[in-house]
């Protein structure tokens, strides 16, 4: 059985997807790496973070079924573009296709003013949070959403208003993806409604596993 790698967002940590695994036809297969472990001592850039989560993928045993959330979902489009061979299906959760310069500008300001202590319930700590941040503000997958291969299913909270836009966007320019809102949930589909989600990602891994 090839393993799915279940993806948290830079506000959470690998422990977020344990009620939506609860839920999973397939547990057992089911990976969480924890991005801020996997960097192992390195910078927290987006290049470290990228070839950290190519590494973690090969001893995983490609190809490998993607699921991620906000940063996760980055880092899962980043990775099936780049290794198309290695991706059995793709999964992108309140992902957006481009960092929003004005949006990531605000938030900013304000983790500027946060304590550190703010901090330790996500995946990064205050240093590390500003510094991936710093590397992944020119991102923008738009011109290569056509390159997408395997089955692909957006999904997004219907509250997520910062990402459903987006979430439309890619469902337009990934050949053949599905688009599924899951109904009064925000951005943190995961931990807000986990039994709804691994519903969709049940059925969906039916179809392609």
């Amino acid at each position: 059985m090839q393993k799915t790698i279940l993806i948290h967002g830079s506000g959470h940590k690998a422990s977020s997807w344990q009620k939506t695994i609860s839920f999973l036809d397939h547990q057992e297969d089911s990976l969480c790496p924890d991005l801020s472990a996997i960097l192992n001592g390195r910078e927290a850039s987006f290049p470290n973070l990228r070839a950290a989560f190519a590494q973690y993928c090969a001893r995983a045993g490609v190809p490998v079924h993607l699921c991620g959330l906000s940063l996760g979902g980055i880092l899962a489009l980043d990775y099936a573009l780049d290794h198309p061979e290695n991706v059995k299906t793709l999964v992108l959760i309140g992902t957006p296709h481009k960092v929003p310069k004005f949006a990531f500008a605000l938030q900013n300001v304000v983790f500027r003013f946060l304590p550190k202590s703010t901090f330790a319930s996500m995946a990064f700590d205050k240093r590390d949070t500003f510094a991936l941040g710093n590397t992944m503000k020119d991102l923008d997958f738009s011109g290569r959403l056509e390159e997408i291969r395997c089955p692909t299913l957006i999904l997004c909270g219907e509250k997520d208003g910062a990402n459903l836009k987006s979430a439309r966007f890619l469902a337009e320019h990934i050949p053949g993806a599905e688009l599924q809102v899951i109904g009064n949930t925000g951005h943190v589909v995961n931990e807000e409604n986990p039994k709804a989600l691994a519903e969709r990602l049940n059925e969906f891994y039916r179809r392609h596993l």
